[in-house]
């Protein structure tokens, strides 16, 4: 599962990358010095996983993460090149979502594209050079696919349909990802990797000395904008988060002391990151397990499926699954207990995992 930090340069996202990772990636003032992009692990904070490793008494706890990448700045003109517009876009495509960076922070020494913050604006410039850079693609695609169906290809001729309502889409300046497909037309959208098509959350950069309630609220009607269209926005000082994360947790938690600060911009980001990307977490662990884990799963996916997440050999060998919601378990204590105020549940195959569930599995082999 990966992540992508995008923006326009010089907005904080490889400093945002630095507070997530504890990397020291080098963050410029200046523009297009980052032709490379960074890459890191974060791991996604969950009180149930640190509640079921206390309670179980397992000897470690393994938490679920995301695979992050710093991806160089984009500027206008991209789609043509310009910049670094070709890494940009090639990086982008290699990605599950985004998390695009918007800077609100005033600093007189890091230069921006323009001289006062503008959420909207800078959104509507990175999105009109991932949706020109989509209709070049869909174009290319539309001539191929036209040669073939003018020779009667039934396929081809279908295809052929939607991609050209989705050239019409892009021409209007709509993303990739607000064209309606059907489940047969879904595999062409995946095979054409479109950088509109991505689902996104926005992450406000905010000034050390703001709180991220007092950021979202001073830039309220971007925030409403987003959430008009399903996304959703986070606000983080990513600055004094990147400085914070070279201290110990503990002198980090006085210096926020100090500063009258709130803890939480990072682990709200990582989970909105989370959600946005389209994952349930559902764990492992009992009093015989070498650790208590927590495992990401796509939303909608089957206890054979999750079993997969685990190893090959017991998707292919799957029995059954006992399943336990995690709040009883804690209340419980153990499975054998859960099972005695039946908590405990027996599933099959086709059953649907839900966030939060513990699931022992059976299987042969």
């Amino acid at each position: 599962m990966k992540l992508g930090i995008v923006g326009l340069p010089n907005v904080g996202k490889t400093t945002l990358f630095n507070a997530l990772t504890h990397a020291k990636a080098a963050a410029t003032a200046y523009a297009y010095t980052s032709a490379e992009s960074n890459r890191g692990v974060v791991a996604v904070p969950d009180e149930r996983l640190d509640r079921l490793h206390e309670v179980l008494e397992t000897p470690r706890k393994v938490y679920a993460t995301i695979d992050v990448v710093d991806i160089a700045g984009l500027a206008e003109g991209a789609s043509r090149g310009e910049g670094l517009g070709n890494r940009f876009l090639a990086d982008i495509r290699g990605v599950d979502a985004v998390a695009h960076v918007i800077r609100t922070f005033t600093d007189p020494d890091v230069a921006h594209v323009r001289a006062t913050p503008d959420p909207l604006a800078d959104v509507e410039l990175v999105e009109t050079e991932l949706v020109l850079s989509d209709l070049e693609l869909a174009e290319r695609r539309r001539d191929k696919t036209a040669k073939a169906a003018r020779g009667g290809d039934k396929a081809a001729q279908r295809e052929l349909e939607t991609v050209e309502r989705l050239i019409a889409a892009l021409r209007e300046g709509k993303l990739a990802r607000t064209v309606a497909r059907s489940p047969e037309e879904a595999p062409l959208f995946r095979d054409l990797a479109l950088v509109s098509d991505r689902p996104v959350l926005f992450v406000l950069n905010i000034d050390d000395e703001q709180t991220p309630a007092a950021a979202l609220s001073a830039h309220a009607d971007f925030v409403a904008w987003a959430q008009a269209r399903g996304d959703q926005v986070v606000a983080v000082p990513s600055r004094l988060e990147a400085e914070l994360a070279d201290l110990e947790p503990d002198e980090a938690a006085a210096f926020r002391a100090e500063l009258g600060l709130e803890a939480g911009a990072l682990d709200t980001f990582i989970r909105a990151a989370y959600d946005v990307l389209g994952y349930i977490t559902f764990f492992t662990g009992d009093f015989r397990s070498s650790e208590s884990r927590a495992w990401q799963l796509p939303r909608g996916w089957t206890a054979k499926q999750a079993a997969g997440r685990i190893h090959s050999d017991i998707e292919h060998g799957f029995v059954r699954a006992q399943v336990v919601a995690i709040e009883d378990l804690l209340e419980l204590g153990s499975f054998p207990a859960a099972r005695e105020h039946a908590k405990l549940r027996t599933e099959g195959k086709d059953y649907v995992v839900q966030d939060g569930d513990v699931i022992h599995f059976l299987h042969t082999g």
